[in-house]
């Protein structure tokens, strides 16, 4: 008896509408831009690595234009995700986060206090894993399955176009083989990847002051992709310790490198501290709706410093160290699955969510001989 099929068309999608830019005057983050049309050209990849190598070993943060994904796509996407926020609490906790395993895939509801204030957390974010064999059986919201075929071509494309061409990039800085990174993000192996629909609320003036005006902090992975959005609220801290506003770079995709990226380069690719603020006050009373990919490593992939001519060069590497990465030597080593479940379940079992205020500095996060500065004490 052939299977049967759902014909039922899936639900309408509400349609999210692009807030205008800010008109403030803000002090913006000189951020390189990477024009990935060059890729394929003749020498277009050595380039476009020229271009990076500092945006990746000094800022951690730059963004990628020309990435092949269209504005329809774009759109078609952030429908889902607001159309997905505006549903009922209870249908939205049917698939949430497990933090107690330090399983991220799922919705997440904004519960927490922060610090010692009487403010709630103002975020919602819904985390898809891969669609991939190894997560076929994972449970899915029902509009998440109604538009499968929407979301699990466009979740595969962001690593085809942008993620897989960044880490090519990353192996030739380094003097890598070129596929030195992409095998150890393999899309097509397990791996803790997901695409994220993430939405802030506004809050009052008044609630914000409590919490130094800020929104969020930090995170854990090998590198995420914020798909530009006009709403101005994110800021990195600079080389020379000072904060700026990230703009709005319509059709661009702001990357910024992460700490597991951080330890398979021993420290050459910089994991920098960012944060989310409250948006400047022609924003302030605005949703801000976002579409994430965060990339993780393989759950197989030892935490082990690449075998890196330049790592060596540069003295952040000695030459055993690096015998014993490209000998696989590595058993006993921290591996990719490990780390960031035991990272999530370290930041999201805790009671409160405490805003940076440079206590991050000088606690930190251990799992084995891995140490972070931990920005959610």
């Amino acid at each position: 008896m052939p299977a049967l099929v759902n014909t039922n068309p899936p639900p309408p999608l509400l349609s999210w509408s692009e807030h205008p830019v800010t008109t403030e005057s803000l002090d913006w983050a000189p951020l390189v831009i990477i024009d990935l049309a060059k890729f394929d050209q003749p020498g277009g990849k050595q380039e476009l690595a020229d271009e990076l190598k500092d945006a990746v070993k000094i800022w951690g943060f730059w963004t990628v234009i020309n990435t092949g994904i269209s504005q329809e796509q774009l759109n078609r996407q952030l429908d889902i995700g607001y159309t997905f926020f505006k549903q009922p609490l209870v249908e939205k906790k049917k698939v949430a986060c497990n933090f107690s395993e330090g399983n991220y895939f799922g919705y997440r509801e904004p519960y927490r206090l922060i610090g010692k204030s009487d403010v709630k957390e103002n975020m919602e974010m819904l985390n898809l894993p891969k669609y991939t064999p190894n997560y076929e059986s994972y449970p899915r919201h029902d509009l998440i399955q109604a538009y499968k075929n929407e979301i699990q071509p466009f979740h595969r494309l962001v690593w085809d176009n942008v993620i897989r061409k960044l880490f090519i990039l990353f192996a030739i800085i380094l003097e890598l083989p070129e596929d030195y990174f992409v095998q150890r993000h393999d899309y097509d192996k397990p791996s803790e990847d997901h695409l994220r629909y993430m939405i802030y609320h506004p809050r009052p003036a008044e609630d914000d002051a409590k919490i130094g005006d800020q929104w969020s902090a930090g995170h854990t992975g090998s590198m995420t992709l914020l798909f530009s959005q006009p709403v101005a609220a994110l800021q990195i801290r600079t080389p020379n310790n000072e904060w700026k506003w990230v703009t709005h770079i319509p059709g661009g995709i702001t990357c910024n490198a992460a700490d597991t990226l951080s330890f398979l380069t021993k420290g050459y690719i910089k994991s920098t501290v960012h944060r989310v603020m409250r948006p400047p006050p022609d924003q302030a009373n605005l949703e801000r709706l976002g579409l994430f990919y965060f990339v993780r490593p393989g759950d197989d992939v030892p935490m082990v410093p690449a075998p890196s001519p330049v790592l060596i060069r540069e003295g952040y590497l000695f030459e055993d160290q690096a015998k014993l990465a490209s000998e696989g030597q590595n058993s006993d080593a921290v591996k990719g699955f490990e780390y960031v479940r035991a990272r999530v379940k370290n930041v999201h079992t805790r009671n409160t969510r405490h805003v940076h205020d440079g206590r991050g500095m000088k606690e930190v996060f251990r799992l084995k001989n891995l140490e972070v500065p931990d920005f959610y004490v």
